[in-house]
């Protein structure tokens, strides 16, 4: 049987809400205001914003950065939402007794909210040694590599036929 090995991700973390009772159009109209924003600005769009899907979203959020700072040790400054997805759950079907012995269908959808949050001072860290290295006193400087690309179609080359 062949595994395929996931990468792990040192600079992420997340949390999973799974059966909250929302339907999932509605959380992504919430979660796509927040996607790809910083921590702290995220938690207060969500406490700003009037739709009632923005408090379990809240919590979640709430939780990753939680869950950064205990497991991974990483400052909640530095926090950035890298993902958040909406999945479809399961509906709960109900029905409700109507008039003249008939019954009306009641269907409450839920739905499960994954957010992922990254660690960007690695990043930061990773971008500052490469302008390090770009320095001219470096030693490590990249002027002399020719980096030309050529044209083999327009320059009567490989498949050029005259």
């Amino acid at each position: 049987m062949i595994t395929n090995k996931k990468k792990k991700s040192y600079t992420s973390v997340y949390a999973l809400g799974q059966y909250i009772s929302m339907s999932a159009h509605k959380a992504r109209r919430v979660i796509d205001q927040i996607r790809g924003r910083s921590y702290e600005e995220a938690l207060m769009i969500l406490e700003l914003m009037p739709y009632r899907g923005c408090y379990p979203i809240f919590k979640l959020v709430y939780s990753a950065a939680a869950n950064a700072s205990h497991n991974k040790g990483f400052k909640e400054t530095n926090l950035v939402i890298s993902k958040a997805e909406v999945n479809q759950g399961n509906t709960v079907k109900k029905l409700k007794p109507r008039a003249r012995g008939r019954s009306y269908p009641i269907k409450r959808s839920t739905c499960h909210i994954t957010i992922v949050v990254e660690d960007i001072s690695f990043y930061q860290q990773y971008e500052e040694y490469l302008m390090y290295l770009k320095k001219p006193g470096s030693g490590c400087s990249n002027e002399n590599i020719n980096l030309t690309c050529y044209d083999t179609y327009n320059s009567g080359g490989l498949w050029d036929k005259k």
